[in-house]
């Protein structure tokens, strides 16, 4: 179901890190045969890459043969991998003004993520003093319960937030918690995917999330 705007507007806006603020595929998919290797999955052939994205992240882990029990240590060993590339990785464009408008609007941002609260932090440089909640190092399907405790702690109505992100993960978290959705076009999962699953806001640049969020008011 497609949730209308709150009629004061969204209060919070939780955002994804990799594939939503930061550009962290190219780098991924050259990590990936190297960590595959390590623990024991099938590596990726270039031709699937395409087909990958258009598939849920339980499928992929299907796909390629990668025991749920196995997830914390491969995500561990990503995190110290995207640790010492961080600098390597970058904020998409758009991203710095989105955070500023955001700011400017007097609209509370958070980070919800799998990844490490000083892995966004590292990437995402100065902006980082912009983000006024981090709620990091969430496991692969435990999103939920993170953006739960996260509103808890915030004293916010899920109906008063916007959640954005690039993976059918990241909706069914927001949907679980009751909070709306904005799928973004320009990260891992494909676009089309995202837009099949019906998120309540699809967005195809970081600068319509802030239009969103005021037309929100109006």
């Amino acid at each position: 179901m497609i949730r209308p705007a709150p009629a004061r507007g969204y209060r919070l806006v939780v955002l994804d890190f990799d594939g939503t603020l930061a550009d962290t595929f190219p780098w991924f998919c050259g990590v990936l045969d190297a960590v595959a290797d390590r623990y024991r999955f099938r590596r990726v052939a270039a031709h699937e890459t395409d087909e990958l994205r258009r598939l849920s992240a339980r499928a992929i882990m299907a796909r390629l043969g990668v025991p749920r029990w196995k997830l914390p240590v491969i995500a561990r060993h990503m995190h110290g991998l995207a640790a010492r590339d961080a600098a390597l990785l970058h904020p998409f464009p758009g991203t710095s003004e989105m955070l500023a408008g955001l700011g400017e609007a007097g609209v509370a941002t958070a980070v919800l993520s799998s990844n490490t609260e000083a892995n966004v932090r590292r990437v995402l440089g100065p902006d980082a003093a912009r983000i006024g909640r981090y709620a990091c190092g969430a496991s692969v399907f435990g999103k939920a319960r993170r953006l739960a405790s996260l509103l808890r702690h915030a004293r916010i109505e899920p109906r008063a937030v916007l959640c954005v992100g690039d993976e059918l993960r990241d909706l069914d978290a927001a949907r679980a918690v009751g909070c709306a959705f904005g799928a973004v076009a320009w990260g891992y999962t494909d676009g089309a995917t995202l837009s099949a699953a019906r998120p309540d806001l699809m967005f195809a640049e970081p600068a319509q999330i802030v239009e969103a969020v005021l037309s929100a008011r109006r």
